[in-house]
């Protein structure tokens, strides 16, 4: 078992190698590379500019529901938890990009 995880590790430890020197000493990333991250960045600022109005719509839909419950206690406590959950929602996607925006400006 012990020479199993020896060569399990020695397996990664060289393929981070592999791919550290790659990167140096070519100097450049490789097309595939550059597709995926604008890919990413495309859709990262495609989810964001859908996140707001969703948001909004959400928190409309659970001020309705609340308003309009004329008193039924699970239409006002379902409604608090649209709101709720698309604040959240909303505040997690917020969140995911500062993320995301700190690490890539640790990166370069």
């Amino acid at each position: 078992m012990k020479k199993r995880n020896f060569f399990i590790t020695l397996c990664i430890i060289i393929i981070f190698i592999f791919l550290f020197y790659s990167t140096i000493s070519y100097g450049a990333d490789p097309k595939i590379v550059k597709k995926l991250s604008s890919a990413f960045k495309d859709i990262e600022s495609w989810i964001l500019k859908l996140s707001t109005p969703a948001a909004a719509v959400a928190v409309g839909v659970g001020v309705f529901m609340k308003k309009f419950s004329f008193g039924d206690e699970e239409k006002i406590r379902m409604s608090k938890k649209v709101i709720r959950g698309s604040l959240f929602s909303y505040g997690f996607i917020l969140a995911i990009d500062l993320i995301l925006s700190a690490i890539s400006s640790l990166i370069k």
